[in-house]
């Protein structure tokens, strides 16, 4: 047992000194009300994992008492090969997504379309949508060295989600009026990034 244990430590040792790890958040999701932040870590010659989280707690209320709400979390894991090496220029991701959502009285800007159910965009303007949402998709992206220890990155990326969810008339404690499930194809992330390198 001892042996194992120093084993791991040694690998975790010196996988850690070797790795360069870097903190970012999405400045567009932070402009949109949905707090994030998230962590890359170099694997590899021309390899990183990423992961993101963001929240978002608000709900809004308008001049004539209605109150808006496109209430979620979101977490958001990728691998990420480059180009060149990490931390520096183009790269290709592949990532998943996972999280759950309270939507009322929103108008959604989404990029894409719903498909073998409801589609949510309008579902969510005149009733509450509470559920969970899974995908996968891929990832284009490019960074910039901006000083030392400063990048800036774009990405974008495409992909399929699976919604489930329960649907209510609008309110705190609206009366639910179904449940149901749909797909989802279109624009899985899109994000303007500034990082801290290690």
């Amino acid at each position: 047992m001892r042996l194992i244990i120093a084993s791991l430590i040694t690998i975790l040792t010196t996988f850690a000194s070797q790795a360069q790890l870097a903190v970012k958040t999405n400045l567009l999701t932070d402009a949109m009300t949905t707090p994030n932040l998230g962590a890359e870590l170099r694997i590899g010659k021309k390899s990183t994992v990423n992961l993101v989280y963001g929240i978002n707690p608000w709900t809004f209320t308008s001049d004539n008492d209605v109150k808006h709400k496109a209430k979620h979390w979101v977490l958001m894991p990728e691998y990420r090969w480059w180009f060149c090496s990490p931390y520096n220029g183009h790269f290709l991701g592949v990532h998943a997504l996972g999280g759950q959502m309270n939507v009322q009285n929103a108008h959604l800007p989404v990029p894409g379309g719903f498909f073998g159910g409801t589609n949510l965009t309008t579902a969510v303007r005149d009733s509450r949508v509470q559920g969970g949402f899974v995908g996968a998709g891929v990832t284009y992206g490019y960074q910039w060295i901006l000083a030392k220890h400063w990048n800036l990155e774009a990405e974008i990326g495409a992909g399929y989600g699976h919604v489930w969810y329960d649907r209510y008339s609008c309110g705190e404690c609206g009366t639910k009026t179904g449940t149901g499930d749909t797909n989802y194809a279109g624009l899985t992330k899109l994000g303007v990034s500034i990082l801290y390198l290690f």
